[in-house]
């Protein structure tokens, strides 16, 4: 088993599964910590300050932009996202793996950082698809849903930089596969 913590990082477009799949791999390795991020964004009624997001005012997330204590973030939907590098510290020095869930630029920005990252994107089966899941979901304004599908786009354009693409078309299986990669990170060593 290699000795050093690994980083799991996954990324996906909203609405491709990746939150699902993510508490499923937190379940199956629960030794395993996940890095909540901050953002700016209001928290929703099903969402746990501290659990879900650290749930911050702007002021203060530009404090600590200003601090230089982001490994990444990013302003989108007019909200700040990033991730706390005492989080990934502070797993690293306790022996802990660490999961992340945050968008491609930050699972980029994540892999410069910290070189050993493994970067795991879900791809929906198609964005038709993708819109009938966030339609369905019924989270978001007419204007939200139009930046979340523009986003998609996007977002799909760089799949190709990450360690593993998992195609998200049946649920359980993509957790198989996944939690196969993760096992498999596991065994390796470091070079």
């Amino acid at each position: 088993m290699a000795s050093k913590s690994k980083l799991f990082v996954f990324s996906a477009p909203s609405g491709s599964g990746k939150t699902t799949i993510v508490r499923d791999i937190l379940k199956c390795f629960p030794d395993f910590k996940f890095s909540v991020s901050a953002t700016t964004r209001k928290k929703r009624n099903s969402e746990i300050d501290g659990i879900d997001y650290h749930f911050i005012s702007e002021e203060d997330f530009k404090r600590k932009i200003d601090s230089n204590e982001f490994v990444e973030w990013e302003k989108f939907y007019d909200y700040y996202y990033g991730t706390l590098k005492s989080v990934i510290d502070n797993n690293n020095r306790n022996g802990f793996n660490t999961v992340f869930e945050v968008d491609v630029k930050g699972a980029l920005s994540i892999k410069r950082a910290y070189p050993n990252s493994v970067l795991i994107f879900i791809a929906p089966p198609s964005i038709e698809e993708l819109k009938k899941r966030l339609l369905n979901r019924n989270t978001e304004t007419d204007v939200d849903f139009k930046k979340r599908i523009e986003r998609a786009e996007m977002e799909l354009s760089f799949k190709d930089k990450f360690d593993y693409v998992v195609s998200n078309i049946d649920l359980d299986y993509a957790k198989k596969e996944v939690k196969k990669i993760i096992e498999n990170e596991l065994t390796k060593e470091d070079k």
